[in-house]
């Protein structure tokens, strides 16, 4: 039986996920309800972990030393489930799709040197057609991780629903930033293996 992760640790990690954002945003992203995540926000401000920025894109993001919380706290979510191997391997398996999942985000979005207008249905369906491959892939990853941490579970459904929207014809599902298109949840899945094994991304090369 998968492990739950404590409440405190998932308001952290939903900010590192999300980089800044506001509880609805944070909740989505590791399973809480909203008034939940307000609480801890609450308290985690107290403790000078978490800031509120103000301004055009306001939203909570963590400090420095909420940086560093998060990532301890993710080492220590994953050592005593005893799921640190299973994350490891599932990260091994989910980066022989991140480089697919690239190039078809890129094919979505140029095509021929410019930006892709939409215009024509055949491609777009060809390029859908191979994210839905990808999709198909990484589903048993997610399935994995599950099994070895409560959190993982949300991913595979909104990935899913982001899919699902884009076959209904909402084309910003794909790519589009600041919503839960298909990559922003894909990259949310990326930085989370990360911090999960303390791996940065401009080392993950050598990793």
């Amino acid at each position: 039986m998968s492990r739950p992760s404590e409440t405190r640790f998932l308001v952290l990690h939903g900010l590192r996920l999300k980089g800044f954002g506001e509880p609805p945003a944070v909740a989505a992203a590791v399973g809480l309800d909203v008034a939940t995540v307000v609480e801890q926000l609450d308290k985690l401000l107290a403790d000078e972990l978490v800031l509120h920025r103000e301004g055009r894109l306001a939203g909570w993001a963590l400090t420095p030393a909420g940086r560093v919380e998060q990532q301890r706290l993710a080492a220590v979510d994953a050592e005593e489930a005893g799921a640190t191997g299973a994350v490891r391997g599932a990260y091994e398996r989910f980066l022989e799709l991140n480089a697919p999942l690239l190039a078809v985000c890129t094919d979505w979005q140029v095509r021929g040197g410019v930006p892709n207008d939409h215009a024509d249905a055949t491609y777009d369906e060809a390029v859908l057609e191979r994210l839905r491959t990808i999709h198909d892939g990484v589903v048993p990853i997610l399935a994995d991780l599950g099994d070895a941490l409560l959190r993982y579970r949300h991913y595979e459904p909104r990935l899913a629903a982001a899919l699902a929207r884009l076959d209904g014809g909402e084309l910003e599902y794909f790519t589009k930033p600041l919503i839960d298109s298909y990559h922003t949840i894909w990259f949310e899945l990326h930085e989370d293996l990360l911090t999960t094994l303390g791996i940065e991304r401009s080392q993950e090369a050598t990793n």
